[in-house]
C-alpha cells in the first residue's frame, strides 16, 4: 500500500486500487480475518474499504435491532412485574398472608412486604 501511495497520487485512483485489493482478496481468502487484513493493510486504509463500511453498517444494524428486542422483552417483563404488584393490595385485601402472596406471584417477599407497607401509608 505504501508503494502504491508513492507510485500513486489521485486519491481516486488509490481508493480504486485498495477496492480492487479488496476484492480480490475476499474472493481468493474467504476465510482471512480482520487481523490479517490489519497486517496487510493499515487500519485507516482497511477503514476506508467496502467491505470495511458495509460490515460495520451491518453491525450497527444488528445492533440497533436486537437492542429494539431487548427493549420488548424488557418491557413485557417489567409490565408482568407491576400488574404482579398491582394486585398485590387486592389479595391483602382477601386475607393472604404476605409469604402466601408473594409465593403466589412469585415474587420476593421484601417487595410484597415493601408494596404492603407503602399501601398502608
Amino acid at each position: 500500500m505504501e508503494k502504491v501511495r508513492q507510485a500513486i497520487i489521485n486519491q481516486q485512483q488509490q481508493q480504486e486500487l485498495l477496492e480492487l485489493l479488496e476484492t480480490i482478496l475476499i474472493y481468493k481468502l474467504p476465510k482471512i480475518n480482520r487481523q490479517e487484513l490489519e497486517a496487510m493493510f493499515s487500519l485507516s486504509d482497511l477503514k476506508q474499504t467496502k467491505i470495511y463500511q458495509e460490515a460495520l453498517e451491518e453491525g450497527r444494524q444488528e445492533g440497533r435491532q436486537e437492542g429494539r428486542q431487548e427493549g420488548r422483552q424488557e418491557g413485557r417483563q417489567e409490565g408482568k412485574i407491576l400488574s404482579k404488584i398491582e394486585s398485590i393490595p387486592r389479595m391483602i385485601k382477601l386475607g393472604l398472608s404476605l409469604e402466601i402472596i408473594a409465593a403466589s406471584l412469585d415474587l420476593p417477599l421484601e417487595i410484597v412486604q415493601a408494596e404492603a407497607k407503602r399501601n398502608q401509608d
